[in-house]
């Protein structure tokens, strides 16, 4: 069981038999009456947010859930094939559930994938990696007085700003958690 002052960000708990993340709280004491928590939750099965108040020392059930090491082997169309890393099962999910880490996703690439209940729900990528820029346009000298940066499509389709002198063909570090540029990497 799962107190409200055990609350934190990125903590899982299950209301009304739906898992649901914690993604801001606060704990209230007024000068008058009971102190209580104020939340903000994403639904983990259909990514709502909502906004919920909870009496304090309320408590909740720990969700079903389980994390698993897949890698990632093809897309077709909408689907998205995994394979288990330690049991060579292989299974499906659909475009949603893959949701924005499709514009990083590589093919071989090991991520996690978040159940509940048996049922996928979320994909997690590496904190870094590497994609080589398929497409870009030319950074002139003299465009800015200081950096700039430009967007670039990455192998993936994915899109991401670089610094004006980066070119096609480049491989760069991304930082999947801000889908942003980090650096070159020298091959």
């Amino acid at each position: 069981m799962i107190a409200t002052s055990d609350f934190r960000n990125g903590k899982k708990i299950e209301i009304d038999g739906a898992p649901y993340a914690i993604v801001g709280f606060q704990h209230v004491k007024p000068g008058k009456g009971p102190a209580f928590v104020r939340t903000k939750l994403r639904n983990l099965k259909t990514n709502n947010m909502l906004d919920k108040t909870f009496r304090s020392g309320e408590r909740f059930q720990e969700p079903d859930l389980s994390e698993t090491e897949m890698q990632f082997l093809y897309a077709q169309g909408n689907e998205y094939h995994l394979m288990n890393v330690e049991s060579y099962e292989q299974i499906f999910i659909t475009a949603d559930q893959v949701g924005t880490a499709r514009n990083f996703l590589k093919e071989n690439m090991v991520v996690k994938i978040l159940f509940y209940q048996g049922t996928p729900l979320e994909v997690s990528l590496p904190n870094f990696v590497e994609l080589e820029i398929t497409e870009t346009p030319p950074g002139v000298k003299g465009d800015t007085a200081s950096g700039g940066t430009k967007l670039a499509t990455l192998e993936t389709g994915g899109t991401v700003k670089v610094p004006l002198y980066i070119e096609e063909g480049t491989i760069i570090k991304i930082d999947t958690r801000t889908a942003s540029y980090v650096e070159r990497v020298n091959k």
